[in-house]
C-alpha cells in the first residue's frame, strides 16, 4: 500500500523562519553604509543561516530514522495474520497490511474510528481512550465486544506521525489479559450514566451497571481519591483516576489498593482468638504472638524474636519465604514446618496473609498443629517402604533357595564319592556348611518378609526356654549373667519352636552387644490378661489372655528418636561390620507371623526391655493324649517307583533327578507344567509320584497337578518351593495325598520325603 504525505512539522517551519531571518540580515548588510552595522548584519545572517541548516539537517536525519523504522515495521507486519494498520495523529490510515485489507476492508486515507465502527461498539471512544492511555508509556491495549468473538485493540506509538494499531481476535484474551494486566475502566456520560465497561471492570463489579452510583459507596467521585465500590466479595477500596475524553465523556480508571488495617483493630481480640496467631515483620521478626501461639511454640513470650528461632524444615531460608510473602508471592499457600522444641517433635501448618498497619506491610501467620497429619503421612510412607522391602526380600530369598538347593545338592552328590580320608573331603564339608549358613541367612530374609514356612505346634514357653538356656549361656559369654524367671501357671501358645528359639537368640545377642563391659540379662515369662484393647505405638492388642516374655538388659539404651526404627531392615546402631541390621527385623517378622506383638522400652544409660505377647492356645481335653514314643525308622538304601520330576530350574532338576536315580527310582524329567501334561497324555506311562515346583512360568504347580489328577486320581504329590508352604494354597482347596518340602533341601531330605510318600 502507498503511504499518505505527512503534514509539515514545526521544525521545518522554524528552519524556514531562520532562513528568512538570515536572508533579511544579509539584505540589510548590503544596504548598510556603516561598517560596524554591516559587520553585525553579516554575523547575524551567518548565525541564522547556520541554525536553519542544522535544524533542517537534524530533521532530515530524524525523519530518515523514522522512515527506516516505519519501513521495518511494515515488513514485519506485511505477512502477519493479525490486521495491522498505521495512522497519523489524526487517526488517518497511512498503511494497512494484507490482513487489515481482507478483514477490515481498510485503505489509505480511511478514518480509523469509522473503519472500526462496523466491527466494534463505540469505536470512536475506544480509539480516543487508547490514545490518551498511551501518552506516557507509548503503548496501550484494551479489549472490546465485537460482532464476532472477543477482540482487542492495541496501540504502539512510533513517533508523532506513525501510530501502529493491531486488531486481534482472541476469545481467551479476556481471561489472560483483562484479569491480570488491565485495570478496571469505565466510560461515563454527562449524567453519570455508564456508557462502557471493559472486561476487567465487569469481572470486578460482577455485572454490567447502568449508573456509577449503583456501586459507589462514598460519592461524589473525586479524581485521585480513594473510593469503595460494591463487589461480589464485599466492598473494596480503589484509587480513582479520571480522564476527560471530550464530548462530555469521562474515563474512570480504578487501581486496587491493599487492605488497610488500623493499629487498634489488629490488637482488638488478637489475644482472645482461640487460633494461634503471629504478626510478623518483613524481616521475619515476630511483632506480636497471642497466647495460643506462645503455648504452641513453648515459650512465655515470642515478641521481638525471629521466626527461624522456632521453626525449621522449610527446605529454604525462612527469611526468603517471608520476603516473598511480603511482596505478595505465595500467599494463602500453607507450608509445613517443624518446631525446634526439645521435649517432642511437633509439626505446624503455617498460612500467611499480607496486611498494612500504619502504612507498613506486615504478615499475619495462622498456625495449626499438624503433628498427627505428618505422623500419619510418615506411617503410610513407612508401611509402603516396609511392604516393598518385604516383597523384595521374599523374591530374593526364593531365588537364593534355588541356588542353594543346587549347590548343597551337588555337594551331597560329591560327598557320596569321597570318604573322610580323601584330601577333598574337608573342602566339600566346608562348602556344605557354608551353604547351610547361607540358607539360615535366607531364612532370616523370609522371616522378615513373613514368608517362611512355619511348623506350628503347641508349646510351653517354660520348657522351650529351659531347653535353650544352655545355648544362650554360651552365647552371652563370661561377662554377662543370664537369669530366667518363669510364671508357674504360664498358659500354652501355638508356634514354631525353631523360629521362637531364633527370636530369643537374636534378642539375647542384641542385649549382650549392648553391654560390652558386662551386666545382667533377665528373661521373664508371665501370664497377662487384657480386659480392654491395648493401644500402643501403631498396634492395637485385642482383649484376651496372652503369654508374655520380657527380655531386659542393663546396656547403653536406645535414644528416643531411634526407638521406632529398630525393627526396620538393615537399620543398625552398631559399627560397620558388627551387624547386618536383620536381627530385630527378623524377630519382628517371626512374632507377627506367629500372631503376636512385640514392644520396646528404653532409657539411655539404663538399658532396654523387649516385651513379646503371644495369644494363648487352649488344648481341648479330648486331644490331650499321652505322648507315644515313636521309634525312628531307618530308611532303606534303595527304593522303587516311577517319579515325574517337574522343575524349571535346570541345576535343581539335574541334582534331584540324579539323587532319586541313585536311590533306585525311575525318573522322568519335565522343565514346565505344559511338558508334564503332554507327557501324561500317554496313558501307557505309569507314574507313582509327582515331584513339582510350585512357582513356574506358565501353569504353576498346583494348577497342573489338579489337571493331571483328573486322569490319574490317587497319584501322590511332593511340592517343593523356595516360598512358604501356604503361598500357593491360599484360596484353593487342598490337594489330596500331597506334602510340602521347602527349599533348600539336601539329598537325604529329598529321598526320605519321596520314600515316605510312596510307602
Amino acid at each position: 500500500m502507498r503511504r499518505r504525505s505527512q503534514w509539515t512539522p514545526d521544525v521545518l517551519r522554524s528552519a524556514a523562519m531562520l532562513l528568512a531571518l538570515a536572508l533579511f540580515s544579509g539584505g540589510l548588510a548590503i544596504v548598510m553604509t556603516d561598517a560596524a552595522l554591516r559587520v553585525a548584519c553579516v554575523a547575524a545572517a551567518f548565525a541564522f543561516g547556520t541554525m536553519a541548516v542544522l535544524s533542517a539537517a537534524g530533521y532530515l536525519v530524524q525523519r530518515r530514522r523514522s522512515l527506516d523504522a516505519f519501513a521495518t515495521l511494515k515488513r514485519f507486519a506485511a505477512d502477519e495474520p493479525v490486521p495491522t494498520l498505521a495512522t497519523d495523529a489524526s487517526f488517518r490510515v497511512i498503511y494497512a497490511n494484507t490482513a487489515a485489507v481482507d478483514v477490515l476492508r481498510a485503505s489509505v486515507d480511511d478514518s480509523l474510528p469509522e473503519l472500526l465502527a462496523t466491527r466494534i461498539a463505540d469505536a470512536d471512544a475506544l480509539v480516543h481512550r487508547l490514545s490518551i492511555r498511551s501518552e506516557s508509556s507509548g503503548f496501550a491495549r484494551e479489549g472490546a465486544i465485537a460482532n464476532d468473538p472477543r477482540v482487542s485493540l492495541s496501540l504502539r506509538r512510533l513517533d508523532r506521525g506513525h501510530w501502529f494499531w493491531r486488531f486481534e481476535t482472541d476469545k481467551a484474551f479476556e481471561d489472560s489479559h483483562d484479569g491480570e494486566h488491565e485495570p478496571p475502566v469505565l466510560t461515563l456520560g454527562r449524567s453519570g450514566a455508564v456508557l462502557y465497561m471493559n472486561g476487567r471492570a465487569r469481572a470486578v463489579l460482577g455485572r454490567r451497571i447502568k449508573r456509577l452510583d449503583d456501586v459507589l459507596e462514598d460519592p461524589p467521585l473525586q479524581n485521585g481519591g480513594i473510593h469503595h465500590f460494591v463487589t461480589p466479595e464485599g466492598p473494596k477500596g480503589y484509587s480513582v483516576r479520571c480522564v476527560d475524553t471530550g464530548i462530555g465523556r469521562q474515563e474512570v480508571i480504578l487501581d486496587q489498593i491493599d487492605p488497610v488495617v488500623v493499629e487498634g483493630s489488629a490488637a482488638d481480640g488478637f489475644d482472645n482468638l482461640p487460633v494461634p496467631l503471629l504478626r510478623i515483620g518483613p524481616d521475619g521478626t515476630i511483632l506480636r504472638a497471642n497466647p495460643g501461639a506462645c503455648k504452641l511454640l513453648d515459650t512465655e513470650r515470642a515478641d521481638g524474636r525471629n521466626m527461624s528461632e522456632f521453626m525449621e524444615g522449610l527446605g529454604r531460608s525462612i527469611r526468603g519465604w517471608i520476603s516473598e510473602a511480603v511482596a505478595g508471592r505465595g500467599l494463602h499457600r500453607s507450608e509445613f514446618l517443624r518446631l525446634t522444641r526439645s521435649d517432642r517433635e511437633i509439626f505446624v501448618q503455617v498460612t500467611l496473609t499480607r496486611v498494612r498497619i500504619d502504612g507498613m506491610p506486615e504478615l499475619v501467620a495462622v498456625l495449626n498443629d499438624a503433628t498427627e497429619l505428618k505422623t500419619l503421612e510418615a506411617q503410610f510412607v513407612q508401611s509402603q517402604k516396609m511392604q516393598a522391602i518385604g516383597q523384595l526380600a521374599g523374591g530374593v530369598a526364593h531365588d537364593f533357595n534355588n541356588l542353594l538347593t543346587a549347590i548343597s545338592g551337588h555337594c551331597d552328590l560329591l560327598l557320596l564319592r569321597h570318604d573322610q580320608g580323601d584330601p577333598d573331603y574337608c573342602d566339600l564339608v566346608q562348602i556344605n556348611q557354608n551353604a547351610n549358613r547361607a540358607a539360615a541367612l535366607v531364612g532370616q530374609l523370609l522371616a522378615f518378609s513373613r514368608k517362611q514356612t512355619l511348623r506350628p505346634e503347641v508349646l510351653d514357653l517354660r520348657d522351650t526356654l529351659s531347653d535353650l538356656t544352655h545355648l544362650l549361656n554360651r552365647l552371652v559369654g563370661e561377662k554377662v549373667q543370664l537369669t530366667l524367671n518363669h510364671d508357674p501357671v504360664l498358659p500354652s501358645i501355638r508356634g514354631d519352636r525353631r523360629q521362637l528359639e531364633q527370636v530369643m537368640m537374636n534378642l539375647v545377642v542384641n542385649a549382650r552387644d549392648a553391654m560390652p563391659d558386662g551386666g545382667e540379662i533377665h528373661i521373664e515369662t508371665a501370664s497377662q490378661t487384657l480386659m480392654e484393647p491395648l493401644h500402643r505405638d501403631r498396634a492395637v492388642v485385642e482383649p484376651g489372655q496372652y503369654a508374655a516374655v520380657k527380655v531386659t538388659d542393663q546396656g547403653m539404651g536406645i535414644p528416643q528418636d531411634k526407638l521406632q526404627k529398630v525393627f526396620e531392615p538393615f537399620y543398625t546402631t552398631k559399627r560397620t561390620g558388627e551387624g547386618t541390621g536383620l536381627g530385630l527385623s527378623t524377630v519382628y517378622g517371626i512374632v507377627k507371623q506367629t500372631g503376636g506383638f512385640i514392644f520396646v522400652d528404653s532409657v539411655v544409660g539404663e538399658g532396654s526391655s523387649f516385651t513379646l505377647l503371644f495369644p494363648t492356645f487352649d488344648v481341648p481335653v479330648s486331644t490331650q493324649l499321652p505322648e507315644k514314643i515313636v521309634e525312628k525308622r531307618k530308611m532303606p538304601a534303595t527304593g522303587s517307583g516311577v517319579v515325574l520330576l517337574v522343575e524349571d530350574e535346570a541345576p535343581v532338576r539335574a541334582f534331584a533327578a540324579r539323587a532319586l536315580r541313585l536311590r533306585g527310582y525311575t525318573v522322568h524329567e519335565a522343565c514346565s507344567a505344559e511338558d508334564a501334561l503332554e507327557f501324561l497324555d500317554d496313558v501307557s506311562m505309569k507314574v507313582d509320584l509327582f515331584v513339582t515346583d510350585v512357582v513356574m512360568p506358565g501353569l504353576d504347580g498346583p494348577t497342573w497337578v489338579r489337571k493331571a489328577l483328573e486322569q490319574r486320581p490317587g497319584t501322590r504329590v511332593v511340592f517343593v518351593s523356595g516360598y512358604a508352604e501356604d503361598v500357593f494354597a491360599e484360596g484353593d482347596n487342598e490337594i489330596p495325598n500331597s506334602i510340602f518340602l521347602p527349599k533348600p533341601f539336601s539329598l537325604n531330605q529329598l529321598t526320605e520325603t519321596v520314600h515316605m510318600q510312596l510307602n
